[in-house]
């Protein structure tokens, strides 16, 4: 039997029935005695003891015990409540019972309107589980009553004792009706006595388990009076702890007193105390600090409440936290701009290679800035694969800009009070982590990062991306309140700067604010000189190595980037350089002399055996293996589109883990296919007895999306034609059923990727011409695209000729060489 520990609501708080406790005479029911019957359903509770002739609350939730109450109450309301040996137990067994227990009957029942049920549970004796009747739904068991053993000592002695003490507990403890102690001294059976002490006071659950269990009433009674003691002396330690506080605040007072009186002294001697020196003193930073009116019109007002309050004041350390953070935040500090626009190109080439559009808009921004001084800082959104440089071209801007630089990691947080604060009701307020950073910078215009602004928590918890709406708008931000502040700051000369690797889980109103621009990846050409420059000096330095220990071949590097990895950014080349790096410097350490020149030959004796191989051949040399192009978060990628054909009957199965939108591509180019047939040279009821299953590899991984349509559709035709698609060959674009190829997005992440792949010609859409003055020179030097407007295009661009079959051998004729049949 399980009840939820968070939903039953077992009360211990005892309810003291008026009447009956004390009393010899046993309750009546009709003119009977109430005897338990032979077998009970037994109701299990946590860390709770019911004891006879008690009253206990109860409130049951599971549906299961819930069915035990409704089968009780429909018998004779009698049930068996057994406390749980273990209360983490979840699925209760009869062996989780403990073996002892008390009889009850069910005085009032009330239903929830959550079904729940709310009981009143009085105790009528103890009894012992014999024998487990039933298990389901709930347990039943044949029970034997106990009975109290009657002790033939004098107990007037230790029942007295016994009431006095309780009369003091019942005194000292702040949670007990004084009604409790005149209704101990008023009962005389010592069982009853102890049975009334164990229920009503907070004894550990095992000592109130074995007052239970022990049916010896001067032994119960002894054990009460035991764990009474015990309380007792708890309650005594804390009344003196509470007298001790008292004292302690009878003392401050008294500090206070004589304080204002040293005041009063020291005025008229004309001295001044520590603390009135400690307030002109801020007053005086208040004054240089040079806040705005309405800034300074409340720190004036906090300074005042400062030179009322007594130091021993709880408020006292919080108003002075505050007048320091009023003070110490650089309302009008503001760090010179470098407008050097050659030294800033110079700055940023030097840190990063490539990024044009970055530097560009860096370099537009100081011009308009040099000719206009109050220009507004810029909100900027860097969106790109890991590994592009995103967060390092920041600290670059700002080194060129010659401002402060602070980062902010947005990874995970879902409390809005990370960005504007907490208010000061809070224990330990601090302003939100926009004015922390401010402050750290010392000036009111540093360059500040809002790193993976995508990864942003936004659930029923917090919604921090709604908090950074005002942070990020340059016509709200010159007026930012922060929950802890309470005073605007202005923040519109700050350049904002976000990271982000994917747009879609930024929310529609945060993206509008902000400038968009894209760092894609890099090409075979760029990474090579980025490692040239700054990967391989970084890391040689890094690892103890100088350029007379190491050297790399460009080839080398070449190696490094084609073979073992593939990525849109550098972070996996800079990790390989790294291995190569802690590799020599082993054997430098160990004595090597002289300078190593690292060569393709010699990459896998640091880096194993080539990780990545180019399987485009091997994969399309079959008729229905089509490759395509997709985007990712981390860049492009390419993509198989495998297409088999079985008997069947117009099946058509979709596989690879797709999305809803790649599933409706398929579907469309099936029916081009069909509605094509005869053009395409294919039996036109070539589905009639067919399956068709179209499988995307690498099923873990989700796709989706319409630019798979293209490829979808040259592998069907390749599959029912037997055409194979040339190897060196990908393609994207959005079909229709019209056959139109429409515009896709990324084409410079797909075109990067096909070069990675060993791509030599791409197929695109015709209105995505124009995104190839994105692509690199060198790279369309090296690769040949075919922009298509129709499905029919593609066919003699994608699909090799379908090759001759060979002729089957002459059967051997009949006849006899004289002409005749044999």
């Amino acid at each position: 039997m399980k009840i939820d520990p968070e939903k039953l609501e077992e009360e211990i708080e005892l309810i003291i029935p008026e009447e009956g406790i004390g009393e010899k005479e046993e309750r009546k029911e009709g003119g009977k005695e109430s005897d338990l019957p032979e077998e009970l359903p037994i109701l299990p509770i946590r860390e709770s003891v019911l004891y006879p002739k008690m009253l206990l609350p109860l409130m049951v939730t599971q549906e299961r015990l819930i069915k035990l109450i409704e089968a009780a109450l429909v018998a004779n309301k009698k049930i068996g409540i057994v406390a749980l040996r273990r209360k983490e137990a979840e699925e209760i067994k009869p062996e989780d019972l403990f073996e002892i227990g008390c009889g009850a009957t069910i005085l009032k029942m009330v239903k929830m309107p959550d079904n729940s049920l709310r009981l009143l549970i009085q105790g009528s004796a103890r009894i012992r589980l014999a024998e487990i009747t039933q298990r389901e739904p709930f347990i039943r068991a044949k029970i034997v009553p106990l009975r109290d053993e009657a002790d033939k000592s004098d107990l007037q002695g230790l029942l007295a004792a016994v009431k006095g003490i309780f009369q003091k507990v019942v005194e000292m403890a702040p949670n007990l009706p004084g009604e409790l102690a005149i209704m101990a001294m008023n009962i005389e059976e010592p069982g009853v006595l102890a049975d009334l002490i164990a229920s009503t006071l907070n004894f550990p659950f095992a000592d109130k388990q074995e007052i239970l269990e022990t049916l010896n009433v001067k032994e119960r009674l002894e054990k009460a009076n035991l764990s009474l003691h015990k309380e007792l002396a708890v309650l005594e330690i804390g009344s003196k702890i509470q007298t001790q506080v008292r004292e302690g605040i009878d003392k401050s007072q008294r500090e206070y007193y004589l304080r204002e009186q040293l005041k009063a002294i020291q005025k008229e001697l004309g001295e001044k105390d520590e603390r009135t020196q400690e307030i002109e003193e801020l007053r005086k930073r208040l004054i240089e600090a040079k806040l705005p009116p309405e800034a300074k019109k409340e720190g004036e007002r906090e300074l005042d409440r400062l030179a009322r309050m007594s130091p021993a004041a709880p408020e006292y350390t919080v108003a002075r936290t505050y007048v320091d953070w009023l003070i110490e935040l650089p309302w009008s500090a503001a760090t010179p701009d470098n407008l050097d626009i050659q030294q800033a190109q110079k700055v940023l080439d030097q840190d990063h290679f490539d990024l044009e559009k970055v530097k560009k808009r860096i370099l537009e921004y100081l011009a308009v800035r040099k000719l206009k001084a109050d220009m507004k800082g810029p909100i900027l959104c860097f969106v790109g694969p890991p590994g592009t440089g995103k967060t390092s071209v920041g600290k670059s801007i700002a080194k060129a800009l010659g401002r402060k630089f602070i980062r902010m990691s947005l990874g995970g947080v879902r409390d809005e009070a990370e960005i504007r604060g907490h208010r000061r009701t809070y224990v330990g307020a601090l302003p939100g982590r926009i004015i922390q950073g401010i402050r750290k910078a010392g000036s009111n215009n540093p360059v500040f990062m809002l790193d993976e602004i995508d990864k942003l928590g936004m659930d029923f918890r917090g919604d921090p991306s709604s908090a950074l709406l005002e942070v990020l708008d340059p016509e709200q931000n010159y007026s930012f309140s922060d929950h802890y502040l309470e005073v605007p700051f202005d923040l519109s000369q700050v350049m904002f700067i976000t990271t982000a690797n994917i747009l879609d889980p930024i929310p529609p109103p945060l993206r509008d604010r902000m400038e968009v621009l894209e760092l894609p990846g890099y090409t075979e050409e760029e990474k090579l000189r980025i490692a040239k420059d700054f990967l391989v000096p970084k890391q040689t330095a890094a690892h103890g190595l100088t350029d007379q220990n190491l050297r790399f071949e460009d080839a080398a590097l070449r190696r490094i980037i084609l073979e073992y990895t593939r990525e849109a950014g550098v972070r996996n080349l800079e990790r390989e350089i790294a291995n190569v790096c802690r590799g020599l410097a082993k054997r430098v350490a160990e004595g090597q002399q002289g300078l190593v020149e690292i060569t393709p030959e010699a990459i896998p004796s640091y880096l194993g055996p080539q990780k990545f191989f180019s399987e485009v051949a091997e994969r399309t040399s079959v008729p229905g293996v089509a490759t395509g192009l997709a985007w990712t978060p981390t860049g492009g990628d390419i993509l198989f589109v495998e297409a088999s054909r079985m008997k069947g009957r117009k099946g058509f199965i979709l596989t690879g883990q797709l999305g809803d939108v790649m599933k409706e591509s398929a579907q469309a180019a099936l029916s081009f296919v069909r509605m094509k047939a005869k053009d395409l040279k294919i039996p036109e009821n070539f589905f009639e007895r067919s399956d068709i299953h179209i499988h995307v590899p690498a099923g873990a991984i989700p796709k989706d999306g319409p630019s798979a349509g293209v490829t979808m559709f040259t592998a069907l035709t390749s599959l029912l034609t037997g055409r194979p698609v040339r190897s060196d060959t990908a393609m994207t674009g959005e079909i229709t059923l019209r056959g139109l190829v429409l515009p896709v997005g990324g084409i410079k992440e797909k075109v990067l990727a096909a070069k990675r792949a060993g791509i030599r010609a791409v197929i695109l859409p015709k209105k995505n011409e124009k995104d190839l003055e994105e692509i690199p020179e060198p790279i369309k030097k090296k690769m040949e695209f075919h922009f298509v407007q129709t499905m029919d295009e593609i066919i003699p661009l994608a699909l090799r000729e379908k090759p001759p079959k060979a002729l089957p051998p002459k059967k051997r004729s009949p006849r006899s060489v004289s002409g005749k049949r044999a």
